[in-house]
Formats: structure tokens, sequence, C-alpha cells
């Protein structure tokens, strides 16, 4: 039977998961999370959580509407301070409370608030590894794997069987012929892995703001791609007027100063899959950032490169232009061209912070 104290821990558990799922959209936009990310968990911050108890006053005190005043005065705050105005107080005030999260009950937050459906992965799993199960018994091994339970019934058994077992003094000391260890089996498992790929650039008109949004954005997509598949590989590539695959520090905290020439990434992109990622093996998503600028002539090998060379062979290509003051915005009208002739091509336009949750739900919400 569950004792009081484990049913209030539960209770609890559940009022701060409701909190973290009522400001969901909140921590989403403004990225509260990531400075607060651990390998398993996250902390979060939220508002301080009492459960509600009756709370006794002094005896005789009198009851509900006894006091001094006459009738019909409103109740309500002092008069005094009313105006905001006072002297320090020696009450404690509101607190904030850092609560540990999973990162797979983020994930399932996520998804049940935009919605999101399970990802069905593509091709066959040939990607393995192999695992021990414990599933076997021997009569050797180690001290540690020892069964409890079957070494006992099995000396209780010959005790029985040789007439030496007394109920009224019931000692059982196996010897080592009744002892029996667990065994495993080495199994073949397959995995479901995938690659994600971002693309972003890094010239003049892409602010720290601009990179901040997609930082924001690419943890919450890591956060529910990981709960998808049991394996994922992060890669990233920065351009201007050339690419070039860095690590995610670089790719979060460079900034260059000349043109764009989106085709570069899509290159890099395109023999880095071909590399590394078999698409038989391999369920692969790219996200593109970009506040809209290229160069003009480039369009056309962009979506020459996009059309030929990436889109056959991943899940989900998106798309998400980040609006800037210095940016053309104009890339997003030439993939909008060959939006409808691709299924697993998304487009996303964030206009801020405030467009990130939406932007998730556009890019997720297909279920590729």
């Amino acid at each position: 039977m569950a004792r009081a104290i484990d049913q209030d821990v539960q209770r609890f558990k559940q009022i701060v998961r409701g909190k973290v799922r009522q400001n969901l959209r909140k921590y989403v936009t403004h990225g509260e999370l990531i400075g607060r990310q651990g390998r398993e968990y996250v902390s979060i911050p939220i508002p301080n959580i009492e459960i509600p108890h009756f709370r006794h006053g002094d005896k005789g005190s009198g009851g509900a509407g006894q006091g001094t005043g006459e009738n019909g005065t409103p109740i309500g705050k002092g008069q005094d301070d009313a105006d905001g105005t006072g002297q320090a107080g020696d009450q404690p005030g509101g607190h904030v409370r850092e609560v540990d999260i999973s990162l797979a009950e983020l994930a399932e937050m996520l998804g049940q608030e935009l919605a999101l459906p399970r990802i069905e992965p593509k091709g066959k799993h040939t990607v393995s590894t192999q695992k021990d199960k414990y599933n076997s018994l021997r009569r050797t091994g180690p001290e540690s794997l020892r069964h409890m339970k079957r070494t006992y019934k099995r000396a209780l058994r010959r005790l029985i069987a040789s007439d030496s077992y007394n109920p009224a003094d019931p000692v059982i000391i196996p010897t080592r012929e009744d002892r029996i260890y667990r065994s495993w089996k080495t199994t073949t498992q397959p995995e479901t892995n995938a690659a994600i790929i971002y693309l972003m650039d890094v010239s003049g008109s892409m602010t720290d703001e601009q990179k901040e949004i997609v930082r924001i954005e690419a943890f919450w997509i890591d956060t529910w791609l990981r709960s998808q598949y049991d394996g994922v590989t992060l890669r990233y590539i920065i351009h201007d007027a050339v690419a070039k695959e860095v690590d995610e520090d670089t790719f979060y905290h460079t900034r260059e100063s000349g043109g764009t020439r989106i085709s570069s990434a899509y290159k890099v992109c395109r023999d880095l899959i071909a590399k590394s990622f078999p698409p038989s093996d391999w369920n692969i998503y790219c996200f593109q950032f970009s506040d809209g600028d290229n160069w003009g002539e480039d369009n056309k090998s962009c979506i020459e490169l996009l059309a030929r060379d990436i889109l056959p062979h991943v899940n989900l290509f998106c798309y998400g232009q980040v609006e800037s003051p210095y940016g053309s915005g104009d890339f997003i009208r030439e993939l909008r061209r060959i939006h409808d002739d691709w299924d697993n091509l998304t487009l996303s336009e964030i206009e801020g912070k405030d467009g990130i949750y939406d932007s998730i739900r556009q890019f997720l919400g297909t279920g590729r």
C-alpha cells in the first residue's frame, strides 16, 4: 500500500509538470532552458508551488466576516501602501524554484502541446548494435551473478530428497552443487539512427539576434528527434560566399562579412551525405536557416542542387527564413516554386523569437 508521503510527492510532481506545460511556450520562445541543459536533465525555473492545505487561526479569534468595520466596507489591500511606496518589510515574498525535468519528458510535452505525430523511420534498419541479455542459467559463474532464489530452491529440494530437512529448525545452507548463476546471450539489435545537418548563413546580414533564434529552435528540434530515434548525429555547415563544416560552437558564434552563395552550403551538404550518411541506412534531416539573402545568379544553381542531390535522399528538408533588418528575404520565394513538387520540403518564416513555436510546429508536424 502506498504511503501518504509517496502520494503527496507524486501529486507535487504532477503539479510541477502541469506548470511546465502551462508555460512551455514561454520557455520555447525565450530559451531559459538552454543554459541549464545537462546530459539527461534540464533545470527549469518555475514559480514557488505549495500544496493546498488548511491553516488554523488562533482559538477565539472570531469567524468569517467578524471584526472591525461597517457593513458594506470593501475588503481589499491596505490603504497605507496603495501607491506602492512603503517601508521595507520582514515577511517572505514569492520565490522561484529550480526543478529537474528529463529531456524525454520535455520531448513528450513538446509533442503533446504541438500535436506532433510520431515519426516513422524510413528505410531498412541496417545499423545494428550488440547487446547482452541475461536470459539463461548455468552451473558456474561469478558470485555477483548467483541466482539466489534458484540456489535456495535447489538446496531445499536436495535436503527434502535426502530426508535432512527439519521444519522445526529450517536451516538451509547451499553447497557448491546447489549454486545456480545467471548467464547471458549476446544479441544483435537493429537501431534507427538519424543524422541532423544544420546549415546557416553567417554573412554580415545575420546578426547575433538571428543566431540566437536559430540556437533556441535547434535545441527543441534536437530534443524531439532524439526522442524518436535510438541514435542522433549532429553536423553543422556555415557559409557566406563559401561553405565549410564546423563544430557546434563555431556554428553559433561565427560571423563573416562576405557575400552569400547558398549553393556552396548545398554542395558541402551533398558531399557530407554521400560520404557519411548513406540514405539507405540513415534517416536524414536538414535544417537551413538564412535571412533570405543570396547572390541573384546563384538561385538557379541552388534549386538544381536541392532537387537533384539532396531532396531525393532526405526525410525532411526544412528552410527557416529569419527576419533580419539587412536581409532581402528573396530566397524563400525561389523555394516556393518547387515546394508543391516535394512532400519533404518545409518552409517557415520566423519573424522573431515569438515565431519559434509555430516554426517548430511547421517543421516537425509532418511526421516524416
